[in-house]
């Protein structure tokens, strides 16, 4: 049986290939557009850095979506993972409390 690694697709790449791409706009011009600094545009597309609320706000704005869209991105992101991360027995332990408060 072969293990498959899950790909989880982080909002940064859909930042950059949904709309800095299509748009001809450069990381560095969004920064500077936004007021942020211009390496917090350049690690969230690169992957190595979450979409704050605050930020997720200038987004909507910038590209007439709402700040939720970008946070949902995040939070989806953010729960792939986790789901990959917590370990098994910790599952079990859920699972079993769920059951016996079921029970009672």
């Amino acid at each position: 049986m072969s293990v498959h690694k899950k790909i989880h697709i982080h909002p940064g790449e859909i930042l950059k290939e949904e709309f800095l791409v299509p748009l001809g706009i450069s990381a560095n011009r969004l920064a500077v557009s936004l007021d942020l600094p211009a390496n917090r545009i350049s690690s969230i597309i690169n992957g190595e850095r979450s979409i704050t609320a605050e930020t997720a706000i200038l987004l909507g704005r910038a590209f007439r979506t709402t700040p939720e869209f970008w946070m949902n991105l995040q939070a989806h992101h953010d729960l792939e993972i986790a789901k990959d991360e917590v370990s098994t027995a910790r599952i079990e332990r859920a699972d079993k409390l769920a059951k016996e408060l079921r029970a009672a």
